[in-house]
């Protein structure tokens, strides 16, 4: 037998949500359809179409603040990559509906008071909550601009993250118009549900993202021990806290650490951890990729720290088949290293480990990983230079033979995890045997 089932511990609270959301699509859309098919004169096309992209349009910005609400059944469950680009698509599909539903409504009031096109834009927009609602629009609008990769690319991430910190206001603005739309107006019941709903994903953002992360930080009082070089340009950052061990961390997992340090505090940075935590360590490892990373290279000892998570669906129980293999590239070793190191083993059970560098000095944590390969049994193959052909599909078979008989843990840079990617397709490996975080999108 070569299945383990081992499901994951957010799996089904996950899939609930998800379902639910799913239900709250249908019942969104099959409101107007039905509040249409009650009315004795049938409304035309358009009208129909201004009403339920609108609704669409309010329930899926619910289901976008959700995704992004740092939910653990779903950061957990799914995993942060997969939500993140959940999200990322989601937001072009409602800002869409957005779009779709102030043409349709204006095409409507053109129609029905027969004025022009300009004229019927100022007599919608002197409707109850239609102006707020219109600046929220141009607000969403923007954040699509900026949030698009070529102009992500121009401007910097602290400027991004502000402009995309300004959609709570964008929807807030819009919210009173949601509930005197002519779909709601009226129905007092459904206006309280529909601002529960609301009241409901706000709380869970705040919950989530501003008073956990402070109530953890005051718990365990997380501060910096010690950093230690592993690498040209790769430190590990050893961190002492208090009661860490109701944490509930496993190896593969990550935080979004706040050093709270001058010129480090504004930012939360997503750094995996690099081996299984203790009851009183967490150790993270970071390379200097950007402004914020170098700054951490040299961190103060004692820095406090405010923690996010754990986050992430990297562990051992995605875990389907007795066999393992994992596939890292540079400072992607992160979180597999401490894979590497707890995953359970017994004699009938074999784990490898595929480490991409560029040269042997930038493989991290060398003498580590051949301690644990020795006490393990565990081969390491390291696959050095510049040659794309070391992750070719006939490399990967050649090491691997049983590859497609194996769950495969990858991580590494963008480039080099897409071509591991498209290489595991080729093999014929089956998807649920991949087990990646990922996050350019």
């Amino acid at each position: 037998m070569t299945t383990l089932q081992i499901p994951p511990a957010h799996t089904a609270a996950a899939r609930a949500a998800l379902a639910g959301m799913g239900a709250g699509a249908i019942a969104v859309v099959g409101w107007p359809l039905l509040v249409a098919l009650a009315n004795p004169v049938p409304p035309p096309p358009t009208a129909l179409v201004a009403h339920t992209s609108g609704m669409l349009a309010g329930y899926g910005v619910l289901v976008m603040l959700v995704l992004m609400s740092r939910w653990p059944a779903l950061e957990r469950g799914i995993g942060s990559d997969r939500t993140a680009r959940w999200h990322a698509a989601g937001g072009r599909v409602v800002l869409t509906l957005v779009l779709v539903h102030a043409l349709a409504a204006v095409t409507v009031w053109a129609g029905a008071t027969g004025r022009d096109p300009l004229s019927a834009t100022r007599d919608v927009l002197g409707m109850p909550g239609l102006v707020a609602a219109t600046v929220g629009t141009a607000a969403m609008v923007l954040i699509a601009v900026v949030s698009a990769r070529e102009a992500r690319q121009r401007i910097s991430y602290e400027a991004w993250h502000a402009l995309h910190l300004s959609m709570y206001v964008a929807v807030a603005l819009s919210f009173t118009h949601q509930l005197a739309g002519p779909d709601l107006a009226g129905r007092p019941l459904l206006q309280v549900t529909w601002a529960l709903l609301y009241t409901y994903t706000f709380a869970l953002v705040l919950r989530h993202r501003v008073l956990t992360p402070i109530r953890a930080a005051t718990r365990h009082q997380l501060r910096v021990s010690a950093v230690v070089p592993e690498a040209p340009g790769v430190v590990s950052i050893i961190l002492t806290g208090r009661h860490l061990d109701e944490i509930g961390a496993e190896a593969g997992n990550f935080f979004r650490w706040r050093f709270l340090a001058p010129g480090l505090w504004w930012r939360a940075h997503p750094f995996s951890l690099s081996a299984p935590p203790t009851g009183n360590s967490l150790r993270l490892t970071v390379k200097a990729l950007g402004s914020g990373s170098r700054r951490l290279q040299s961190v103060p000892l004692g820095t406090r720290l405010v923690a996010e998570g754990p986050y992430g669906a990297l562990t051992a129980q995605r875990r389907t088949r007795r066999n393992v293999l994992l596939i890292a590239g540079g400072v992607g070793i992160t979180p597999l290293r401490a894979l590497f190191e707890s995953l359970p083993l017994s004699g009938e059970e074999d784990l490898t480990l595929l480490y991409r560098a560029t040269t042997y000095d930038d493989i991290v944590f060398r003498d580590e990983l051949e301690a644990l390969a020795s006490d393990r049994r565990a081969p390491i193959v390291y696959l050095l230079g510049s040659d794309r052909n070391l992750l070719s599909p006939q490399s990967l078979q050649r090491l691997v033979p049983d590859l497609t008989t194996r769950d495969v843990y990858l991580c590494g840079p963008p480039r080099m995890a897409g071509a591991v990617r498209e290489s595991l397709t080729a093999i014929g490996l089956p998807a649920c045997q991949l087990h990646e975080e990922r996050f350019e999108f």
